[in-house]
């Protein structure tokens, strides 16, 4: 930053409402969908972890999106909620530093774990006697570690040519949560190569995976029209539409908030759009990919009565 400005030292977030009672509203709304988030997840973590016969390809990247999705709505949640009931609207750089490298990393592993999960399903129903080569457990874990590491790199990028720059305008983040957009309107910097840099990472990495899975999701339904039996048909469908469902609700809200130019006056557009980039994937991904899963119920059910009968035991 240039020493001849007066420069940033604290960022103040944008409140979810004026009036405390519509703030108290929406933050116990958030809070509920957060609770009901880390809930969900944690049960497909235990079951996935303590039941031997889900410890398959399918699961392992199951129990790996559940553990992102955990970190990634508490990124941005918890704090929102504080900040919103107290009043407390200040973050420090450093702490906004950290949350958008966080952000930026989770969702960009988070879109990488669902094209690799659209990969599965794809050689699951396409290749099914491939299926044990392909997808063996080294695949798993290599596939696993590429993406956590380029996902580290994209957001150590995005994040270090953010804060490269001079915020000598405003202090105010129009946002619930640090975001690059935002933080880019109050830089007195030219922030070309910023917005260049957002459009190309966005459109490689976004892009490239959302063609991949809606190429992957065109193979599977080709395949699955020449199953006879009507009943296969209707659950590969009632599985793989939502799932083309969340993915584009990610992409879309996220590619309007990123890639467009907004204004100030756009600010409670911007906080909506940003709720379903940052929180409904993660609401949504337990309940489309596993809470309505009969091995995964049919295991949970397994470990509760487990736990239960040692703790009769125990008394």
């Amino acid at each position: 930053m240039n020493g001849n400005v007066s420069t940033v030292t604290e960022f103040l977030l944008e409140g979810f409402a004026e009036a405390w009672e519509l703030r108290l509203l929406l933050s116990m709304l958030l809070l509920l969908m957060y609770l009901s988030t880390l809930l969900e997840n944690l049960i497909i973590i235990t079951v996935t972890t303590l039941d031997q016969n889900l410890h398959t390809p399918m699961y392992f990247f199951l129990r790996n999106l559940s553990i992102l999705d955990m970190c990634y709505i508490s990124i941005t949640v918890p704090n929102a909620c504080i900040n919103s009931l107290t009043n407390h609207r200040t973050i420090s750089v450093a702490g906004c530093m950290m949350q958008i490298f966080f952000v930026f990393f989770c969702a960009s592993v988070e879109m990488m774990f669902l094209t690799i999960m659209a990969q599965d399903s794809y050689v699951a129903i396409c290749q099914p006697l491939h299926y044990p080569v392909i997808m063996n457990h080294q695949f798993c874990i290599q596939t696993t570690l590429v993406s956590l590491l380029c996902g580290l790199i994209y957001a150590a990028v995005h994040t270090g040519n953010t804060f490269q720059l001079s915020f000598c305008q405003s202090n105010m983040v129009h946002q619930f949560f640090c975001d690059v957009p935002s933080l880019l309107r109050l830089s007195c910097s030219d922030t070309f190569s910023n917005q260049l840099l957002i459009l190309l990472s966005g459109v490689g990495l976004a892009g490239g995976c959302f063609i991949f899975i809606i190429l992957t999701y065109v193979q599977i339904f080709s395949t699955v029209m020449k199953i006879p039996v009507k009943e296969e048909q209707g659950k590969v469908f009632s599985t793989c539409v939502p799932h083309i469902l969340v993915v584009s609700v990610f992409l879309s809200s996220g590619s309007v908030v990123y890639l467009r130019q907004s204004s100030s006056t756009e600010i409670i557009q911007d906080m909506i759009l940003s709720v379903f980039y940052t929180i409904v994937p993660p609401f949504l991904n337990p309940v489309i990919y596993s809470l309505r899963n009969k091995q995964i119920k049919q295991a949970a059910c397994k470990v509760i009565l487990k736990m239960l009968i040692q703790e009769n035991i125990n008394i």
